[in-house]
């Protein structure tokens, strides 16, 4: 089973809009068209069972409306593979309740960012909620490290993150972008000796940017396979999960990076490319809903 822990998708009606804005602060190309059916085809293409999107609420008036339309995702989505986690904003009034709400839709956890959402990892709003998750049994994933079209906010730096995770109790935590976008250095150092997951997603190979000049060549290198095989040293091929950020990294393309990357064992790669996904999610073998 090949599982992509990190991809986004955006209603049909706002896919377009919403990919040309990203696209323009970011630089960078999408792989597929922002929408469901465009990731399902990605999917098929690439031989990937199961995509979990990852939605995230800007405001928190956005909240119950995007965990409404997460379970919905679900019940149309599902024979093609497609799962949504739910999403809360430090600032949402009823977040206990909200995050009861998540697990009573049967989503399986949720998405912070704190880039977009404004608001420090560790601060005392996103620290509740890591505990309250924890004690409800969801998975928590968070954006860490530089936002690629937000390069000046630094909300989410890996000691950011170890001063979250010294702060609360239990909670599954899945830090995105190999816990910290072009924050790498100080990754191993600071979190390897935590309960901690990593994923993958847009933390291999080199980004696609447009053709406008904005980034030098040097810039759109990402981590190097004796980087990231570091990496899964230091923090053990076990907490290693398989995303792509899709639309942003394609999944064809990343599984193939990392099918080739030599320094891993057939079971390493596997486990990185769903079997732990598989174990965290609480899938037997084979299933794929």
């Amino acid at each position: 089973m090949v599982i992509d822990f990190h991809t986004h998708t955006y209603p049909d009606k706002m896919a377009a809009a919403t990919l040309a804005k990203l696209s323009g602060v970011s630089h960078l190309r999408p792989f597929t068209d922002g929408t469901a059916a465009g990731l399902a085809a990605s999917m098929a293409q690439a031989g990937v069972d199961r995509s979990i999107v990852l939605p995230v609420a800007t405001s928190p008036r956005q909240v119950p409306h995007i965990n409404d339309a997460a379970a919905q995702l679900n019940r149309d989505w599902a024979d093609a593979g497609l799962f949504s986690l739910g999403c809360i904003h430090p600032d949402y009034g009823d977040w206990r309740g909200e995050l009861a709400r998540v697990a009573g839709l049967g989503l399986k956890g949720i998405k912070l960012h704190p880039v977009y959402q404004g608001v420090s990892l560790d601060d005392p709003r996103y620290l509740r909620i890591l505990d309250r998750a924890g004690d409800l049994g969801l998975i928590v994933v968070t954006h860490t490290g530089i936002d690629v079209g937000y390069p000046d906010l630094n909300f989410c730096a890996p000691e950011t993150a170890r001063r979250a995770v010294d702060q609360v109790g239990p909670v599954r935590l899945v830090l995105a972008h190999m816990g910290g976008w072009k924050q790498w250095d100080h990754v191993a150092e600071l979190l390897s000796g935590t309960s901690v997951y990593l994923d993958t997603s847009f933390s291999t190979g080199t980004m696609d940017a447009l053709d406008d000049g904005y980034y030098r060549p040097e810039d759109l290198a990402l981590l190097s396979g004796a980087d990231f095989l570091a990496l899964v040293r230091a923090f053990g091929a076990g907490r290693l999960l398989f995303g792509t950020d899709s639309p942003w990294t394609g999944q064809a393309e990343s599984i193939a990076w990392l099918r080739a990357l030599p320094g891993l064992t057939a079971p390493e790669r596997e486990a990185i490319l769903g079997g732990n996904a598989a174990s965290l999610l609480g899938l037997e073998p084979g299933q794929t809903a």
